[in-house]
Order: C-alpha cells, then sequence, then structure tokens
C-alpha cells in the first residue's frame, strides 16, 4: 500500500480514468451531502488562511502502485461519493462558465470551460467509455457521461435520479447571483484528499474496505454483502455474476428501493428465512458472511448463492414492494402491508415460494395469507403483545407439512395451536374486543379495517382512499342540543365512552358538509347523506331516527359479525387438528397435581394454593402446565417454575440474575448449576406471608418477557 496526499484536481488531472467497479453501490450522496461540500468550498475558497480542505480519501487497486504517470485504469474501493459530486459540480461549473460573456469564462487562472472539460473531465483523442475521467456502475454511468459530453453520450432513457438531482442543485448554485464564481474556484482547488493506492497481489482490498472510517454516507449492509462477494472473484466472474444477478436485482428493486434502506431489509428477511434467527438490521452483514461460510452454502459455492438470492428477491419485490401480478394476491399482500408487521415478511417468502414451486396452490396461498392478516389484526384488536410475533413468523414454517394436501391443514392447525401470547384470538374475543376497542387509532388516514369490511365479497371494490373517517356522533366536545338531547343527561360521558367504537364509525367523502350536525341532517345531507350513501357501511343509517347508544350498540354487534368473516379463524376439525398437531406435544404425559405427593402437606399446599392464584392474576394470559417434577407458569414461554418440595417450595424465575431486583436478598444465582426449572434465579417459601414479596420478584420475570419486544425493521 502507498498513501500519499495529493489535491483532488492535481489526481483528476494526472490519472487517466477511475473506474467503479460492478460490486460497488449506486451513487448515493443525496442533497444533504451537496449542501456540505457546497459550503466547505464556499469556506475555504473565501479567504487565505484556509490553504486546504480535507475531504476524505481515495483508495483504488493500483498496479503501479501510486505511480499516477502509469495510465492504466484504477478501480476505484473507496472515494467514490466524492469524485461522482466533484465531478457533477464540475460539469455544472463548466456549462454555467460556457454561458458568461467570453472575458468572463475564467474566474482564475487554469478554471476556463475547455481547461476543466479537458483536465478533469475528459481524454483528449479519446472514444467511447475510454474518453471519460471518471465511469461509474451500470445504473448511473450512461446519465453522468451525457452531462459531461452530451456529444458523446445520450442520456438514458431511465437517467439516474440522485446523478441529476445533485448536477441540478450545483447548477442552481452557481447560477444563483450572491455566488461569487471566483470563490467557488478557489474552493474547488484546495480540496485535499489521501491517494491510496493498492496492490492486488499484496493487499486485502476487501479487509481494507471494511476497516476503513472515511466520511461521507455510511454503506449500507446490503453494499457491504455486493462488495464481499464480487469483489474477491476474478474480473470475469464478476461481471457474469453482476450482469446474471446482483444487477436484475437492482433493477427488479428501482434505484430509491435499493439505495435506501429496503435492500437491506430485504437481506435480514433472507437471512431470517434461511437460518430461522431474526438478526439485527445493523449486524446483517456479519451474519451473512456466517451463513456464507457455513459448510452446505459454501460447498455449493457463490453462484449457487447469487442465484438463491436473486431468486428470493424477485419474491421479497412481489411481495413487500406490490409487483405481483395476481390481483387477488397482490391485494393480500398490500393488506398485509398495512398492517405494518413487517416481521412476517420472510414466513411470505417462503409460502411464495413454496407455491412457485408446486406445493401450495394459488388459492391456498390466498387463503392462506388471509389466515395470517386475520391473525395480526385480530391480535392487535385484542391487544395482545406483539413482542411474540418475529419468533412466532421466523420458526412457523417447522410445524408444516410440506406435501400435497396436508400444506394448508397443517398451516390452519398450526395457527389454532399457537399457545398463550402467541394464539389466535378466538370468534369470542374479537367480536367483543372489536366493539370496544378505539379502533379511530388503528389507522386514521387509510382507514385499512373500514375499507376490509366495505369491501367485503365486492366484485368492484370501493376506492376507499377517496373516503374519510366519519364520526356519527361527533368527535367535538361541545356538542349541540340535539345530540345531548339524544344521548341523554350522562350525554358527555357517553361520548367519550362510544365515540371511537366500531358501532359510531363510517366512511364519507363529505366529512366537511356532514361536519357536527344533527343525525338527520347527516341522513338526509342532499351530499353524502347517508340515505343516498353507496357504501355498504352505511346500509341502515337512512332508516334510523335518532343516534342513541342503542343504535351504535347495534351497529356495532352487526359490524362485527361481518368481522369475523372478513378476518375468519382457520376452519378445521377436531379430528384434523389431532391428526396435524406436532408429535412432541401429542406425545407428552399427562400429568395433574396428584402427582406432586409433596403438596399433599396442608401448610404447603395452601402457599401453592395462594401463590397459583396470585400468579394467575397477574396477567390473563399466563397458564399453569403441570410436568412431571415441577409446574410451570407460562406467558409466552416460562415465567416461573414451581418445584414442590417437603418444606417448602423452589421456584425458579426465567431471568438472568444479574436484572433481579431483590431488595431483601433471598434469591440466589443458580446459573450453570443443574436445576429442574428455567432461568438463574432461585428462591424458596414455606408460608403465607412470604407470597406477596415472592410474587413482586415473579412480576419482574414476567414484565421482562413481556417488554422483550423486537426491534423494528
Amino acid at each position: 500500500m502507498k498513501a500519499t496526499e495529493a489535491k483532488l484536481l492535481q489526481i483528476l488531472g494526472a490519472v487517466s480514468q477511475f473506474i467503479i467497479p460492478i460490486y460497488q453501490r449506486t451513487y448515493s450522496w443525496t442533497l444533504k451531502e451537496c449542501q456540505q461540500l457546497w459550503a466547505d468550498i464556499l469556506r475555504a475558497g473565501s479567504t487565505d488562511e484556509i490553504g486546504v480542505h480535507f475531504i476524505g480519501s481515495v483508495v483504488h487497486i493500483d498496479e503501479g502502485l501510486g505511480n499516477l504517470a502509469v495510465q492504466a485504469p484504477k478501480l476505484v474501493i473507496d472515494g467514490q461519493q466524492r469524485l461522482t459530486t466533484v465531478t457533477l459540480l464540475l460539469t455544472a461549473l463548466a456549462d454555467v462558465l460556457d454561458g458568461l460573456p467570453v472575458d468572463q469564462q475564467e474566474p482564475i487562472e487554469e478554471f476556463a470551460p475547455a481547461i476543466i472539460r479537458e483536465t478533469y473531465l475528459t481524454r483528449r483523442h479519446q472514444k467511447g467509455d475510454k474518453r471519460f475521467k471518471l465511469l461509474l456502475s451500470d445504473t448511473d454511468r450512461a446519465t453522468l457521461m451525457a452531462l459531461v459530453d452530451p456529444t458523446a453520450a445520450a442520456l438514458p432513457a431511465e437517467p439516474s435520479i440522485r446523478i441529476q438531482e445533485n448536477h441540478q442543485f450545483f447548477l442552481e448554485q452557481l447560477r444563483a447571483s450572491t455566488t461569487d464564481l471566483a470563490v467557488v474556484c478557489r474552493g474547488i482547488s484546495k480540496l485535499l484528499v489521501v491517494d491510496v493506492a493498492l496492490s492486488r497481489d499484496q493487499d486485502n482490498p476487501q479487509l481494507i474496505f471494511e476497516s476503513m472510517n472515511s466520511t461521507g454516507r455510511e454503506l449500507s449492509q446490503a453494499d457491504l454483502i455486493r462488495n464481499y462477494v464480487l469483489m474477491g472473484q476474478p474480473p470475469e466472474l464478476q461481471e457474469r455474476l453482476y450482469t446474471l444477478h446482483w444487477r436484475p436485482m437492482e433493477l427488479a428493486f428501482g434505484q430509491e428501493a435499493y439505495s435506501g434502506n429496503e435492500f437491506s431489509a430485504f437481506m435480514r428477511d433472507f437471512l431470517t428465512l434461511k437460518t430461522g434467527e431474526v438478526p439485527r438490521l445493523d449486524l446483517v452483514y456479519e451474519v451473512f458472511k456466517q451463513y456464507e461460510r457455513k459448510p452446505a452454502v459454501a460447498e455449493a459455492g457463490i453462484e449457487a448463492l447469487l442465484r438463491d438470492l436473486h431468486t428470493t428477491a424477485i419474491r421479497y419485490c412481489r411481495v413487500a414492494l406490490g409487483q405481483e401480478p395476481d390481483p387477488q394476491l397482490k391485494e393480500a399482500f398490500h393488506d398485509l402491508r398495512e398492517l405494518k408487521v413487517n416481521v412476517v415478511t420472510p414466513l411470505l417468502l417462503e409460502l411464495y415460494g413454496d407455491h412457485q414451486t408446486g406445493l401450495l396452490s394459488r388459492d391456498e396461498l390466498l387463503e392462506a395469507l388471509r389466515l395470517l392478516e386475520a391473525y395480526v389484526f385480530r391480535r392487535a384488536v385484542c391487544a395482545i403483545p406483539s413482542n411474540s410475533q418475529q419468533k412466532t413468523f421466523a420458526t412457523f414454517s417447522r410445524a408444516l407439512r410440506r406435501e400435497a394436501g396436508h400444506y394448508l391443514p397443517s398451516f390452519k392447525a398450526h395457527l389454532l395451536d399457537l399457545p398463550s401470547y402467541r394464539r389466535f384470538p378466538s370468534d369470542e374475543e374479537f367480536r367483543r374486543d372489536l366493539q370496544i376497542r378505539n379502533l379511530y387509532k388503528f389507522n386514521k388516514s387509510c382507514s385499512y379495517w373500514l375499507r376490509r369490511l366495505e369491501n367485503r365479497q365486492r366484485k368492484e371494490p370501493i376506492a376507499v382512499a377517496d373516503y374519510t373517517i366519519e364520526h356519527i356522533l361527533p368527535q367535538n366536545p361541545d356538542l349541540s342540543p340535539a345530540w345531548r338531547e339524544a344521548l341523554g343527561p350522562e350525554w358527555a360521558q357517553l361520548q367519550e365512552e362510544w365515540l371511537h367504537r366500531l358501532g359510531n364509525l363510517t366512511l364519507t367523502g363529505y366529512n366537511p358538509e356532514l361536519s357536527d350536525r344533527p343525525f338527520t341532517d347527516k341522513r338526509d345531507h342532499p351530499e353524502g347523506g347517508f340515505c343516498t350513501s353507496p357504501l355498504r357501511l352505511n346500509q341502515g343509517l337512512g332508516q334510523l331516527e335518532r343516534w342513541d347508544v342503542g343504535a351504535m350498540r347495534q351497529r356495532g354487534e352487526t359490524l362485527a359479525a361481518r368481522a369475523l368473516e372478513v378476518w375468519a379463524s382457520p376452519q378445521l376439525s377436531e379430528e384434523q387438528r389431532q391428526a396435524y398437531r406436532q408429535p412432541s406435544r401429542s406425545q407428552v404425559a399427562s400429568y395433574t397435581l396428584d402427582d406432586h405427593p409433596q403438596l399433599s402437606n396442608p401448610q404447603i399446599r395452601a402457599v401453592f394454593d395462594l401463590l397459583d392464584v396470585r400468579i394467575r392474576a397477574l396477567d390473563p394470559n399466563v397458564s399453569q402446565e403441570v410436568l412431571k417434577l415441577y409446574i410451570a407458569y407460562k406467558a409466552e414461554t416460562n415465567v416461573v417454575d414451581i418445584v414442590p418440595q417437603a418444606k417448602r417450595l423452589r421456584l425458579s424465575l426465567n431471568m438472568p440474575f444479574a436484572e433481579l431486583d431483590d431488595p431483601r436478598g433471598i434469591a440466589k444465582n443458580v446459573a450453570g448449576i443443574g436445576r429442574w426449572g428455567n432461568g438463574e434465579v432461585e428462591l424458596g417459601i414455606s408460608s403465607l406471608e412470604e407470597v406477596p414479596y415472592a410474587l413482586g420478584l415473579i412480576r419482574q420475570s414476567l414484565e421482562r418477557q413481556l417488554d422483550d419486544a423486537p426491534e423494528g425493521p
């Protein structure tokens, strides 16, 4: 390696050509970075006190080891963003200077338009790609070439958005009446970089690339992965892998999704799909390297890995980016996305892949998608904590029988058998909570759930985006006399209680017209009145004379019954459930409290019974499971395990000992010690007086479990 300080213009003038390899990310600087560079240039150019302004490094593979006289193209490992942005600025500067009177076209010496173009942007007497000092990767190359020299390259049909936007930004700044072009030129001439030349034979470009702490936009996890899989390959293989697999993925995602966080999110979902574990978004690159080094993956080779990645990426675009061609499947994917539960995506990718290979028919896939939507929505309505969903979906497919005729039934059986906090809410639980929940907070703008209720079994769905949520009983706390009379003396309390419930909410395209009017005015309004509304949600409202608690309750019950059809539960006979139930569950022996003879001691049994009641009361989803050696109390997983002994109850709390707040110091750390039960915390109690304090410790284990929500997408 050889590193030297140099003015950026000196490097651009001396080098034959910088080439951005195909494995590098696309140009990603936004206006924010351009504005910062512009401000730095103006500051440096406006005073003699600033001799140079350092903007980072340019790292390249250089067979000449830093000898700028060697006229071989240099492959850029780091510095693409700076090189590209300064090239855009120089291009814009040359264009602006060209438009000035001849005597003003050289603000300072050596900054005439022709000099800028022929010294820093292009190469004399060269044609085609060789003419340009900077060649970007395929996504951005043609756009930059067309801006630098329109006579040599035409603007592509789909130009690079970032290249165009940033070039336009510099044009606008340079043309501003307050801009002193001489200051700009002096500032550009002071830009300093560290020129780092690597030898392919002696240096490891990938390790150097990973360890650099350069200025500019941070590389995404997807950027790092692309460099990792392509950088170390021979040039011919690089080109083939990029052309066959990586470039099609870039095109499928589109510029904004690929350069943003969407592609990194896909990489996380891909790894979740392959490993069954959900990596943190900032550790996707490290987990990918571990996955690539697994014996089976490594043996198959890098091309097989990229082929698999490519196939899964196309599925992802259909599932998560709205590119599914089948209208009904596309709508089902859209409805799931509206629920904003991104952790379900790896499972969707797996289901879609099994559909493509023939294991799951198109109609079965559609039914599975609607069941997943019902599962997520019902749980939200029933206020069941969502912290278990990430693990649920990441491991869901392990319970499926992947064979024709058995796939969907096993899918339903697994949904119905999910325990405790993972459960599929029953029809009765969902019907009850849907009527009393504050539904207005779910989705104020898109009205997801009202749209789904409205368009149930419609051949031509209503475009609900044209409508807004209407509170039939108005939100205004200062109700008119007509509304107060309809609700009765306790109108204020009833308004607060019923305002955002299912029975009082509908859709309208005439919200301003209806506003806070009395019910009969809303019903009969010539524009948007309930009597003439085309919406099914408003059927029956035109026949009512008053809108009171009874009317809201009745409408809530009607809509809740309809909701059971929209967000239907899995339909499976008990015989089928038993047939598809996981063997590990069906083969577990059944035990009762009678199998624990220590509980025959009246004193110990009294302590146990009190503790049992209090633990269950901590949360309605805590359940008891009697095992051979202990009694477990579970929410998402074990919270506390009780081992009955001759003179006491031994409790195991499923939490790290270091996280326990135990002022009395009665618990002990049993990490690494063989014990029946789960967790690092153990304590014993033998009297009724000890139960309240023990319960406080148990509550910590439960709350830790419920608060252990997954990281967002």
